[in-house]
Parts: C-alpha cells; sequence; structure tokens
C-alpha cells in the first residue's frame, strides 16, 4: 500500500486522529486455565518464590537480569518488598493454580499510555515454571491484558543480545525481531548490546491465535506433554495467513 502524502508531497504515516491516551495497567488479578496473575505480594508470596528460586543448582538464572542472584532470604525479601511498591515496573506474581505456589514473576514497565506502548520485562522465572504449559500462558495472559483489555499498539521484549534463551522465547512466542541497539546499557558491571522485538496491535489476533491453539487441552496427552510446538502452530498460522494474502491480491 502506498503511503499517504502530505501537502508537500512527502509521505506520511497513517493517520490517528481518533486516537486517545490508553489507562494503565492496574494491580489486576488474571486468570488462566493453568495460572493465574496475582500483583505481586511479598507476604503472600515472598516464601513460595524464594523457595521455588532455591531449588535451582547454580545462579546462571540470574546471569541476564538486572538483579540477583540473593545470598539468602532476607536479602530476597527485600528485593521483593521493593518490587511490589512499584509502579513501573509493574509486578506480577505467576501462581500454579492446582498448588496455589507462587513460582515466578514479570512486570509491565516502560509504561506508556501516551503512546499505547508497554514492555514484557523483569522476567524471573523459577526451575520449576521454566519450558512448563504455565510459563506460557503467563505470557499469553500479560499480553492479552495490554491488548485486549487496555488496547495498546505495541508489546515488547529486550534482552542482552548475548541471551540466547530469551531471544528464541521471544521468538517462540511471537515477537518479531527488530534489532540490536549497540552498547544500550551497562549493567552488573559489563556492556550490554540490547536485542529487540515486539509485537503489534495489527499483528496480535495471529499470535493469540497461535497461544490459543497451543494452550487448549487437545494439544496436551495424558502425560501432559505437548502434541504440536507453538512454532510449528505459528507457522502454519503464518503460512495460511500469507496464502490468503496471496490469493485475495
Amino acid at each position: 500500500m502506498a503511503p499517504r502524502l502530505n501537502a508537500f508531497g512527502q509521505p506520511i504515516g497513517e493517520s490517528m486522529a481518533a486516537w486517545q491516551p490508553r489507562a494503565r495497567p492496574a494491580r489486576v488479578v488474571l486468570e488462566g486455565r493453568h495460572c493465574r496473575l496475582e500483583p505481586l505480594d511479598p507476604a503472600r508470596h515472598g516464601a513460595d518464590l524464594w523457595h521455588a528460586h532455591s531449588q535451582a543448582m547454580d545462579a546462571s538464572g540470574w546471569t541476564y537480569l538486572a538483579v540477583g542472584p540473593f545470598d539468602d532470604a532476607a536479602a530476597f525479601a527485600h528485593y521483593l518488598a521493593q518490587a511490589a511498591t512499584s509502579e513501573d515496573p509493574l509486578h506480577y506474581a505467576v501462581v500454579d493454580r492446582y498448588s496455589g505456589k507462587a513460582l515466578g514473576t514479570l512486570s509491565l514497565m516502560r509504561i506508556d499510555p501516551a503512546h499505547g506502548v508497554v514492555e514484557v520485562g523483569n522476567v524471573v522465572f523459577s526451575p520449576s515454571l521454566r519450558r512448563t504449559p504455565i510459563s506460557t500462558e503467563a505470557q499469553y495472559l500479560l499480553m492479552a491484558y495490554v491488548f485486549d483489555t487496555l488496547g495498546y499498539r505495541r508489546y515488547e521484549w529486550k534482552c542482552d543480545s548475548l541471551n540466547g534463551p530469551s531471544r528464541d522465547a521471544a521468538l517462540r512466542l511471537g515477537f518479531q525481531f527488530e534489532g540490536v541497539f549497540r552498547q544500550a546499557i551497562v549493567y552488573k558491571g559489563r556492556s550490554r548490546d540490547t536485542a529487540w522485538y515486539s509485537v503489534i496491535d495489527g499483528e496480535w489476533q495471529a499470535v493469540r491465535a497461535g497461544f490459543v491453539q497451543w494452550l487448549s487441552e487437545d494439544n496436551f496427552d495424558a502425560s501432559g506433554a505437548q502434541r504440536r510446538p507453538l512454532a510449528d502452530i505459528r507457522k502454519e498460522t503464518s503460512d495460511m495467513t500469507g496464502s490468503a494474502t496471496q490469493a485475495s491480491s
């Protein structure tokens, strides 16, 4: 589609004359089939989270995070107390609906209601949460809240460019790679090149459909193993979308 032109013949962006700033994310509970997201509460979640993180074989899970590792429960509790009072980032606990235990946290950050942009970050998942349906559903619930409830236009994911698992996770979850900002920040005494990813509102319905298909009961066998990987479902959805676009052009 050709871009719009202004009175000077210059190309300009899509009109947003009807745009209104969006509401800020709130401390709400988001319910899923496997988990729910609750506003972070140290009194309610602290002991569970410390226990869950204590099951790790080493501290490698904290390498690419701005915080941690923590030497003891008191230091971790101090971190949680600060995180729970923050408005940006706004932290949520990921609670297993079957056990009732909090197994990790994630947040919405760099919240920009005026432009409808927000980032998911501070994803601190314990070993028992990683690579599980709960971890995927937690990401889906937060993304759905941002797009479907709040009506934001852009949802970002950023990570250290050397963090391979995080980069793989972004693509699996439906984010599009946008590039690398070189020497973007300094953290933990080292330089970080930051890889940027995003989902925008025009992509959300297709991304959402992939989540819904993958999370459905039919996609898991009696032992809880997935029948089809999310990446395969996304590829199929993308291929169908591409075919439909070609047929209509």
